[in-house]
């Protein structure tokens, strides 16, 4: 079987705990939500769900009608099997899910504060500890590769790219922290495999060692090493895409923020899915920027993430665009 997409990346079970007492407080340029040690907090609300960024983007693949897989690690307890259960539920094949033998599936605690930014605990578990020999390579086909967070493991981003372009499957990756914080000399080589780029703008420009503020210069860096697009989200300013002749800018609407959790999935999710469905940039912008939109509004990374030709319910973001440089 062929699939339209296969996922790669982290599971977890996630844990949400929101309090009217989670207040953040300002220090300096940012914020802090702090305990007094020996204290005892009390929690209104408790919310289950499973995450992980390569579940998380197989849901929106799959409610997109797209023919969708999961790559993920997960181990042999209770929270393990409910992933597997999640992703059979939403129609992903979870025939290459590898089974740990030990019970450390992957495990995420989220504080929430009162304003929807929050605080992240995480036991990373089996989950960082996917390999690239378990994986059944004789079924392993595909259109595109959606690549997330493998807990700094460059090998196998290297082996999945290496087969990715042998296999002439298209890649978008979303690197996490680990990925990242490998460096650009270490990067660079593998980032001219990959098709679609998704990064934050804080995360670009420490990649690059370019200030944040100077967009045009980042775009400039980056277009050199990817083949094709680069998407550069940038919180409640917006999103940048660069193709290499044009950039892409858009905002966001506004809209009730409940969690945060899963917004960088469900736009990066979106925008491949719609170039999947054979859409231009500019609609895979209010693709992603709708999803993400509707994630934010419930708990969960996966609980407001929208069904095919769900996009319209929610307001259309102005696409502007310029010649690069």
């Amino acid at each position: 079987m062929e699939y339209d997409v296969i996922t790669i990346g982290a599971a977890t079970r996630d844990v949400f705990l929101k309090s009217k007492n989670f207040k953040p407080q300002a220090i300096g340029a940012g914020k802090v939500l702090s305990f007094p040690l020996g204290s005892k907090n009390e929690v209104d609300e408790i919310f289950l769900s499973t995450g992980g960024g390569a579940t998380n983007a197989a849901v929106t693949f799959a409610r997109q009608g797209l023919k969708t897989a999961c790559v993920v690690r997960v181990g042999d307890d209770a929270t393990g099997k409910d992933i597997l259960n999640d992703l059979k539920k939403e129609g992903i094949s979870g025939s290459f899910a590898q089974k740990d033998k030990r019970p450390e599936t992957g495990y995420s605690t989220l504080i929430t504060a009162t304003d929807g930014s929050r605080v992240i605990l995480v036991k990373r578990g089996v989950s960082a500890d996917i390999k690239f020999s378990d994986i059944n390579l004789s079924k392993l086909r595909a259109k595109w590769f959606y690549i997330s967070s493998l807990a700094g493991n460059l090998t196998l981003l290297s082996n999945l790219l290496n087969y990715a372009k042998k296999n002439n499957i298209y890649v978008a990756f979303n690197p996490g922290s680990k990925e990242l914080k490998a460096g650009l000399s270490k990067l660079k080589p593998l980032l001219k495999k990959v098709h679609v780029l998704i990064l934050n703008q804080d995360e670009a420009a420490e990649l690059l060692k370019i200030p944040f503020e100077k967009e045009t210069e980042i775009f400039q860096a980056l277009d050199e090493m990817i083949s094709d697009i680069v998407v550069m989200t940038k919180g409640p300013k917006g999103v940048s895409v660069s193709d290499g002749k044009d950039i892409y800018c858009a905002g966001i609407p506004k809209s009730p923020i409940v969690e945060r959790t899963g917004a960088g999935d469900a736009f990066g999710s979106g925008f491949v899915s719609a170039l999947l469905h054979g859409n231009d940039i500019s609609y895979a912008i209010q693709t992603g920027t709708a999803n993400s939109t509707s994630v934010i509004q419930y708990y969960s990374a996966k609980t407001g993430i929208l069904k095919k030709g769900k996009w319209g319910k929610y307001p259309k973001v102005k696409v502007s665009k310029d010649v690069c440089y």
